[in-house]
């Protein structure tokens, strides 16, 4: 039985469509490439800086200066002052060590600046501060951490509530809003872990790694890519009516 003809537009029509797709196909390939590029740039940066010697807290000029604010994320710094204990917040979290709170406290620096520093985790059976009296340090004190951007809004389906104090991401300008504090860096720090009397909280669980799955997707693009160039050449010189 002879092949059924296609008409001339739909033939016509089949090859530009696949054409099209050919070309979509590269550059999603490409895009990847430059993704690709990009991603082991960031990695290597925040290598780093995570292993860097740690630095003065950038001013909020210089923060707000910079070319973008991921620019100076992951720095580590340094910050010299003493914690204000009374104004904590928890913030709900996840961790390798099981589910429980970040403890967020405000810290002075000795200049008169106000950062939230991330003290640490602590699971829901020490969110009392009672319940960890030798970890409040008290008076002069120096925090060693990494820089983080503020995380705005909430979690994953979750707003942060202010008035009925529930916290589901670590959104600088509403605990400070909540916890009356003012000319506060816009940014927290992550403290590195410190030796405390009664173990809580566990600093240092900053998570730092990045998925780069960017080579195997564009791969997947360039041989889409090289399909549909294949199948645009066979109906070119294929059965035509």
């Amino acid at each position: 039985m002879a092949a059924p003809h296609r008409s001339p537009l739909i033939h016509i029509g089949l090859i530009v469509l696949l054409t099209a797709l050919t070309l979509c196909f590269a550059a999603l390939g490409i895009w990847q490439i430059q993704r690709l590029v990009w991603k082991l740039d960031l990695i290597a940066r925040v290598e780093a800086r995570i292993h860097a010697e740690p630095a003065p807290i950038p001013s909020h000029d210089t923060f707000m200066a910079a070319r973008s604010p991921g620019d100076m994320e992951y720095l580590r710094v340094r910050l010299d002052g003493h914690f204000l204990n009374d104004r904590e917040t928890l913030v709900q979290a996840v961790t390798e060590l099981g589910g429980g709170f970040w403890v967020l406290t405000p810290f002075v620096t000795d200049d008169g600046r106000i950062v939230l520093v991330n003290r640490g985790f602590v699971p829901p059976e020490r969110r009392d501060p009672a319940s960890r009296a030798a970890g409040q340090i008290a008076g002069e004190t120096q925090v060693v951490g990494l820089l983080r951007l503020s995380e705005p809004g909430g979690g994953f389906l979750r707003s942060n509530d202010q008035a009925a104090n529930r916290w589901y991401s670590r959104d600088v300008e509403a605990i400070a809003q909540a916890r009356q504090l003012v000319d506060v860096a816009p940014y927290f720090v992550d403290s590195e872990r410190v030796p405390l009397p009664d173990g809580a909280p566990v600093g240092g669980l900053t998570v730092v790694r990045f998925t780069n799955n960017h080579l195997v997707y564009a791969l997947t693009w360039f041989a889409l890519a090289a399909m549909s160039a294949y199948a645009a050449w066979r109906l070119r010189g294929g059965n035509r009516p």
